[in-house]
Protein backbone atom coordinates (compact mmCIF):
# COMPACT_ATOMS: atom_id res chain seq x y z
CA UNK A 1 0.00 0.00 0.00
CA UNK A 2 1.44 3.69 -0.74
CA UNK A 3 1.41 6.07 1.44
CA UNK A 4 2.38 10.07 1.80
CA UNK A 5 4.62 10.46 4.75
CA UNK A 6 2.87 13.70 6.38
CA UNK A 7 5.92 13.61 9.63
CA UNK A 8 9.38 12.26 9.45
CA UNK A 9 9.03 8.22 10.97
CA UNK A 10 12.16 6.03 11.91
CA UNK A 11 12.62 3.07 9.47
CA UNK A 12 10.53 4.86 6.77
CA UNK A 13 11.28 8.11 5.88
CA UNK A 14 11.26 12.08 5.88
CA UNK A 15 8.35 13.94 5.39
CA UNK A 16 6.56 14.39 1.53
CA UNK A 17 8.29 10.61 0.85
CA UNK A 18 5.80 8.33 -0.76
CA UNK A 19 6.31 4.50 0.38
CA UNK A 20 5.47 1.50 0.37
CA UNK A 21 4.20 -0.25 3.60
CA UNK A 22 1.84 -3.12 4.86
CA UNK A 23 -1.84 -2.30 4.62
CA UNK A 24 -2.82 -3.41 7.88
CA UNK A 25 0.26 -1.00 9.52
CA UNK A 26 -0.73 1.91 7.10
CA UNK A 27 -4.63 1.00 8.25
CA UNK A 28 -4.03 0.64 11.79
CA UNK A 29 -1.07 3.06 12.75
CA UNK A 30 0.12 5.55 10.40
CA UNK A 31 -3.39 7.04 8.93
CA UNK A 32 -4.95 6.92 12.95
CA UNK A 33 -2.30 8.63 13.93
CA UNK A 34 -2.04 10.96 10.83
CA UNK A 35 1.89 10.30 10.29
CA UNK A 36 0.92 9.00 7.06
CA UNK A 37 -2.27 9.82 4.16
CA UNK A 38 -2.97 7.25 1.43
CA UNK A 39 -1.25 7.98 -1.73
CA UNK A 40 -4.14 9.01 -4.08
CA UNK A 41 -3.79 11.55 -6.91
CA UNK A 42 -5.24 14.55 -5.17
CA UNK A 43 -3.31 14.01 -2.23
CA UNK A 44 -0.18 13.68 -4.56
CA UNK A 45 -1.26 16.90 -5.94
CA UNK A 46 -1.59 18.71 -2.39
CA UNK A 47 1.90 17.32 -1.43
CA UNK A 48 3.32 19.01 -4.39
CA UNK A 49 1.52 21.88 -3.85
CA UNK A 50 2.80 22.10 -0.16
CA UNK A 51 6.19 21.38 -1.26
CA UNK A 52 6.71 23.96 -3.82
CA UNK A 53 5.42 26.66 -1.37
CA UNK A 54 7.67 25.15 1.35
CA UNK A 55 10.75 25.61 -1.17
CA UNK A 56 9.55 29.41 -1.53
CA UNK A 57 9.58 30.23 2.54
CA UNK A 58 12.71 28.21 2.87
CA UNK A 59 14.40 30.50 -0.12
CA UNK A 60 12.86 33.91 1.63
CA UNK A 61 14.37 32.52 4.75
CA UNK A 62 17.67 32.02 3.77
CA UNK A 63 18.12 35.69 1.57
CA UNK A 64 16.69 37.56 4.80
CA UNK A 65 19.29 35.06 7.18
CA UNK A 66 22.41 36.73 4.48
CA UNK A 67 21.15 39.69 4.77
CA UNK A 68 21.09 39.66 8.43
CA UNK A 69 24.63 37.43 8.51
CA UNK A 70 26.31 40.47 6.65
CA UNK A 71 24.74 43.03 8.88
CA UNK A 72 26.06 41.28 11.61
CA UNK A 73 29.51 40.37 10.42
CA UNK A 74 30.48 44.09 10.59
CA UNK A 75 28.88 44.61 13.98
CA UNK A 76 30.75 45.35 17.14
CA UNK A 77 29.13 45.02 20.40
CA UNK A 78 30.60 46.99 23.91
CA UNK A 79 29.78 45.99 27.08
CA UNK A 80 31.13 48.32 30.66
CA UNK A 81 31.69 45.77 33.16
CA UNK A 82 33.26 45.94 36.68
CA UNK A 83 36.27 44.63 37.38
CA UNK A 84 38.30 43.86 40.42
CA UNK A 85 41.98 43.07 40.38
CA UNK A 86 44.10 41.81 37.80
CA UNK A 87 41.60 42.92 35.17
CA UNK A 88 39.34 40.07 35.83
CA UNK A 89 35.56 40.46 35.47
CA UNK A 90 33.11 39.94 38.77
CA UNK A 91 31.22 37.22 36.56
CA UNK A 92 31.18 36.92 33.05
CA UNK A 93 29.67 38.05 29.71
CA UNK A 94 27.01 35.67 28.80
CA UNK A 95 25.42 34.69 25.04
CA UNK A 96 22.18 35.96 26.90
CA UNK A 97 23.82 39.72 27.67
CA UNK A 98 25.38 39.66 23.91
CA UNK A 99 21.06 38.46 22.64
CA UNK A 100 19.68 41.24 24.82
CA UNK A 101 22.67 43.65 23.32
CA UNK A 102 21.61 42.85 19.96
CA UNK A 103 17.71 43.06 21.02
CA UNK A 104 18.48 46.64 21.60
CA UNK A 105 20.41 47.25 18.42
CA UNK A 106 16.99 46.08 17.02
CA UNK A 107 18.42 42.35 15.97
CA UNK A 108 16.44 38.88 16.65
CA UNK A 109 19.36 36.53 17.73
CA UNK A 110 18.10 33.87 19.95
CA UNK A 111 20.79 33.40 22.82
CA UNK A 112 20.95 28.86 21.60
CA UNK A 113 22.68 30.90 18.44
CA UNK A 114 24.96 32.31 19.62
CA UNK A 115 28.53 30.11 20.09
CA UNK A 116 30.59 31.24 22.81
CA UNK A 117 33.70 28.86 23.08
CA UNK A 118 34.94 29.68 25.92
CA UNK A 119 33.25 31.94 28.39
CA UNK A 120 34.25 35.91 28.41
CA UNK A 121 35.96 36.75 31.85
CA UNK A 122 38.16 39.07 31.01
CA UNK A 123 38.94 42.28 28.87
CA UNK A 124 39.58 42.71 25.30
CA UNK A 125 38.14 42.25 22.14
CA UNK A 126 36.57 38.84 20.88
CA UNK A 127 35.36 36.90 17.90
CA UNK A 128 31.94 35.15 18.81
CA UNK A 129 30.58 33.26 16.41
CA UNK A 130 26.83 33.30 15.61
CA UNK A 131 24.58 29.89 14.01
CA UNK A 132 22.14 31.50 11.99
CA UNK A 133 21.92 27.95 9.97
CA UNK A 134 22.47 27.43 6.25
CA UNK A 135 26.51 27.19 6.66
CA UNK A 136 26.59 31.09 7.04
CA UNK A 137 29.64 32.13 9.22
CA UNK A 138 28.87 35.26 10.71
CA UNK A 139 30.60 36.24 13.39
CA UNK A 140 30.34 39.42 15.62
CA UNK A 141 33.35 41.53 17.63
CA UNK A 142 32.57 42.05 21.04
CA UNK A 143 34.65 44.57 23.30
CA UNK A 144 34.55 44.10 26.99
CA UNK A 145 35.74 47.17 28.80
CA UNK A 146 36.39 48.70 32.29
CA UNK A 147 33.48 50.78 33.46
CA UNK A 148 34.35 54.01 34.51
Amino acid sequence: MKIILLKSYENLGKVGEIVNVKPGFARNYLIPNKIASLATEQNIKALEVFLKSQENKEAKNRINLEVLSKKLNSLTLKFDVQVGEDEKLFGSVTSQMIADELADKGYTVDKKEIVLEETIKELGNFKIAINLGYDLDTKIKVKVQAAK
